[in-house]
């Protein structure tokens, strides 16, 4: 894809937590991850968060709505960003442009290294209210196209809250938190990274505001772990000392990217 920023396609060498078509509900937990957060620092977003939105309710139909008017970007560069955007194990590399510095492995090893274990405690926080609601994404309410396989298996897993928005959410606000002086920036890329669920078309408008709270109320947890604080305060040296040693991503590259990331909610 043309549009692709060189800086997104650079492997970073550690494992990953991938959410990509978010994972099926009441997915088993991966040992290889230890998670941040033990049953007892965990809330409950299920008490937390609005219901979902149900069958006849303003809130549904404002989905509705909203899926069906974002059709039309298919084709268009913004629809190839959600493509981009599917696939949360570039989501730390697709933050370069916003952070002005790509993070690797070599450069930000703690850093990197505490992503999985964020996407571990993310998938936890938002399993639960899947489970209970079991929301039915857009495509299979009204008919359209979606950026990804309709039939790859993301139809058999729940639309709300969003996982992907739980999680890059969540790593939006600790980047920020961590680089102060490009938390707009990072905090735009976050937001395009989110919406990027509902124009790829996998889902409704609710389902993503609802991941962003699901990320923040995760975030305030997470400050709960004193392992996490540690690790954040090794990670705020490694990334000041990679802003430093550069190099910036491609000025043209980063104005490319600026362009598409308008709002879903402009675009109608």
């Amino acid at each position: 894809m043309a549009w692709k920023l060189g800086v997104a396609a650079a492997a970073v060498g550690v494992a990953f937590l991938t959410l990509g078509a978010d994972p099926a509900p009441s997915m088993a937990p991966l040992p290889q991850i230890k998670p941040y957060l033990g049953a007892a620092q965990l809330p409950d977003t299920l008490k937390i968060l609005p219901p979902a939105p149900q069958k006849g309710d303003i809130r549904y139909e404002a989905d509705r709505k909203m899926f069906l008017a974002t059709r039309k970007l298919e084709g268009t560069p913004r629809f190839a960003l959600s493509l981009n955007d599917d696939n949360t194990g570039r989501y730390v590399a697709d933050l370069s442009c916003a952070l002005g510095v790509q993070l690797t492995a070599q450069n930000a090893p703690k850093f990197m290294s505490m992503i999985p274990r964020i996407g571990r405690d993310s998938t936890t926080v938002m399993n639960g209210p899947k489970d209970f609601w079991k929301r039915q994404r857009p495509f299979l309410i009204d008919q359209g196209p979606t950026c990804i396989d309709q039939h790859g298996g993301i139809e058999k897993t729940w639309d709300y809250p969003s996982g992907h928005n739980t999680f890059s959410w969540a790593v939006g606000l600790i980047l920020a938190e961590i680089v102060p002086d490009r938390a707009t920036e990072i905090l735009v890329r976050a937001r395009a990274f989110g919406e990027s669920r509902l124009v790829c078309g996998v889902h409704n408008m609710s389902a993503v505001e609802a991941g962003r709270t699901n990320g923040s109320i995760l975030v305030a947890a997470l400050h709960s772990s004193p392992e996490f604080r540690a690790d954040l305060d090794v990670a705020r040296q490694e990334i000041a000392a990679a802003r430093k040693a550069g190099p910036a991503p491609d000025p043209a590259a980063c104005a490319k990217e600026a362009e598409l990331m308008k709002s879903p909610y402009d675009q109608r």
